[in-house]
């Protein structure tokens, strides 16, 4: 009977020292990048540590490392409501904003100098770890910052997160980020291209997808890992600056930040964060900015918060992700309004996870301002999803011989497109093709009107667009009967020259034009050109403010399209009504009435109007999509602006749902607008908002309001 004690003591002691090794050993990999022993010397470890737990399984605790592995699968995230919330933080991009921040600091604590700490802003998904006695209990999302989900069987498998700590403090709230390396991102979806699997978009969504699994073994197979930088509940222990936060985190072996920084006043953080953005490269991480926080934790508590965000504390994002190249040629693009748009043709280079061969210019006055030169060696910039745009020239690389830009030299006084004359828009700061009938801006009106916002017309792309637009060369095969089989080349004249001809095509018009068409091709196939013309005749079927829309009219996006709709009731009221009728519907003003006005006294507009009335499209189909929205609803009535990405919904989704329960829908922040939805990496309308004191609601508020 005493042998079987014994063989569990010893048991017990070498399952001790087993984990106390492999705890040490994640922290010198994970946290201090200095590895004693290899890979497979660690597995081994750890399959010892396994076999001993699985044959005394009164071992096992909670803390054991063998726990990282992943366990069964979960029925769903409890939510965990956050003792000290999680708040979000303002951000700026502008240093001035930065010094104005600080002069409010100063002006409220009534001092002439402020300490700070500077930290780098990591790309990632916020998550707290609340540790009891030293060992991790929970782990949870941001969620609200209120309430978030607990986490704690997904963060277990992350490595870099300690299971145990060496503290005997009650309580122990450490917060920050959760991500997915540059390195360990390109390997996980090297992997999944492989399996065929989607690919993610990037590491802060494919960070976020992993926390969300509901098998924890999923996500102990994806190399997340962990910044952390912060501290919520705590009971037992103290901390009097920022700077003793993040050297108590370090030397309780949590995974900090490499780079940051005590500052003696604004200045100084101005110049630290110049310096991090200089060396982010070090990071392993995806970084979007710099964090400052004064450093006296007793000042944090006296400057208190908003109902959104601390006063204490501001992100300060770097604007854009900037490239050098050099600009080979200025090409000039016209569009549906006749503008000719200066493009910029570029040396291939790698910016933002893609190659980028073309930017925008502007307009003339733009390159002129910056005095962009072919031949010059020139700074890109993008931001997300952001056409790439040129910023400057690096003027010390400007080889000799260059000449300053002049759009009408360039163009030898006539549009690329067309070859008539073009003219100065002094308005628009802008040069204009005058030809209504150019082959490009044919092809503009009728790209925008079969558009998702305009008419949703289905399956035209750019190249059927061209094909049906200008003249098509085609080869059909014929047979006489005397000489055998043959083939003739055609040209057939242009079959859409305006967007009411799209009711008129027939299914043998689209398929002798089909691009990449065999001469051979049997015409009673026609399949997509069949489904075109279907989706053609739905089209005249739909509401007014997508036709309103569709056309084109100058300066009457989706919003004023939807007002005017409403407001008028028919395409018929629309136009007959006055410059002064107009610029009393909601949105309008007197500006966008005249160019209303303006476009329906064009004859050209007018009888493309008549042609669509003819092919029988609907003028007058007004959805009342309020008229069973209760006034009582929180949106009712108010004016609502939704920028950023949401995760239930696409943007157009969550402003039906707004539009259904009484809502006003704008696509600008002004001093009208009462509520902001913010989703994910909003910008500068959240900012806007936040400056003119509006009310911000994040998705889970706003799901909530929306009942």
């Amino acid at each position: 009977m005493e042998q079987p004690a014994k063989s569990l003591a010893e048991a017990r002691k070498r399952a001790d020292f087993l984990r106390a090794e492999l705890e040490r050993h994640s922290r010198l990999y994970y946290v201090e990048a200095r590895p004693e022993i290899s890979d497979r010397e660690f597995d081994r470890l750890l399959r010892e540590l396994q076999d001993l737990e699985a044959a005394h399984p009164e071992l096992a605790t909670a803390d054991s490392p063998t726990q990282r592995v992943g366990g069964a699968p979960l029925a769903g995230f409890q939510p965990v409501k956050h003792a000290v919330p999680m708040m979000s933080l303002d951000n700026t991009y502008s240093v001035d904003e930065m010094r104005e921040f600080d002069g409010r600091i100063r002006k409220a604590l009534g001092v002439e100098s402020v300490d700070y700490v500077l930290e780098p802003k990591v790309d990632g998904v916020s998550i707290s770890l609340r540790y009891e006695r030293g060992i991790l209990v929970q782990a949870a999302t941001r969620g609200d910052g209120k309430t978030g989900d607990d986490i704690t069987a997904n963060a277990k498998t992350i490595r870099a997160i300690p299971l145990r700590i060496p503290s005997d403090a009650p309580v122990l709230e450490v917060r920050g980020e959760a991500y997915l390396g540059k390195a360990a991102f390109a390997k996980l979806n090297e992997e999944r291209e492989k399996a065929g699997e989607a690919l993610f978009a990037n590491p802060r969504n494919a960070t976020a997808g992993s926390l969300k699994q509901l098998d924890p073994k999923v996500v102990a197979g994806r190399p997340l890992s962990a910044v952390l930088y912060a501290v919520g509940a705590l009971e037992g222990v103290e901390f009097e600056t920022q700077a003793d936060v993040l050297r108590g985190l370090k030397k309780l072996g949590f995974p900090t930040a490499k780079l940051w920084w005590e500052c003696k006043g604004i200045e100084e953080v101005v110049a630290r964060a110049e310096e991090l953005q200089r060396r982010e490269g070090e990071l392993d991480y995806e970084m979007d900015g710099a964090v400052v926080k004064i450093d006296r934790l007793a000042l944090w508590r006296q400057l208190g918060a908003t109902a959104k965000a601390p006063r204490f504390a501001m992100a300060y994002k770097y604007s854009h992700e900037q490239a050098q190249t050099a600009l080979k040629a200025i090409t000039l693009q016209v569009g549906r309004t006749g503008v000719l748009t200066p493009v910029a043709e570029l040396e291939p280079v790698e910016l933002a996870g893609s190659t980028i061969a073309r930017a925008t210019l502007h307009n003339e006055d733009e390159v002129k301002r910056k005095d962009i030169r072919v031949g010059d060696t020139v700074i890109i910039e993008k931001a997300g999803e952001v056409i790439p745009a040129v910023v400057a020239v690096v003027a010390d690389k400007r080889p000799p011989g260059t000449a300053p830009f002049d759009l009408f030299a360039h163009a030898g006084g006539k549009c690329p497109a067309c070859g008539g004359e073009i003219a100065r828009d002094p308005a628009a700061a802008a040069w204009r093709c005058e030809n209504l009938g150019c082959p490009a801006q044919i092809r503009g009106r009728i790209e925008h009107f079969v558009s998702r916002k305009a008419m949703n017309i289905d399956g035209f792309g750019e190249a059927i667009v061209e094909a049906l637009t200008a003249e098509a060369k085609v080869q059909e095969q014929t047979d006489d009967g005397l000489f055998g089989a043959k083939r003739e080349e055609k040209i057939l004249p242009p079959v859409v020259r305006d967007v009411a001809d799209l009711y008129s095509l027939t299914p043998e018009a689209i398929e002798l034009r089909r691009p990449n068409r065999v001469a051979d091709a049997k015409k009673q196939t026609m399949v997509l050109a069949t489904k075109l013309c279907k989706a053609i005749a739905a089209s005249m079927n739909n509401e007014l403010w997508r036709l309103i829309h569709g056309l084109g009219i100058p300066n009457v996006g989706e919003g004023l399209a939807r007002s005017l709709a409403g407001e008028l009731g028919s395409l018929d009221a629309l136009m007959a009504a006055d410059a002064a009728a107009l610029a009393k519907v909601r949105d309008v003003g007197e500006i966008v009435a005249r160019s209303v006005r303006e476009f329906f006294d064009h004859p050209r507009n007018v009888a493309v109007i008549e042609k669509l009335r003819q092919a029988g499209v609907r003028f007058d189909r007004v959805e009342k999509v309020a008229a069973g929205a209760s006034p009582d609803g929180y949106f009712f009535g108010k004016r609502v602006v939704v920028t950023g990405t949401l995760a239930a919904f696409t943007r157009e989704q969550a402003q039906e749902e707004l539009r259904k329960r009484g809502a006003a829908v704008a696509e600008t922040v002004g001093k009208t607008t009462n509520v902001v939805v913010a989703g994910a990496e909003a910008g500068s309308k959240l900012e806007k908002a936040r400056k003119l004191g509006i009310l911000v609601l994040d998705e889970a508020e706003f799901l909530r309001k929306l009942g």
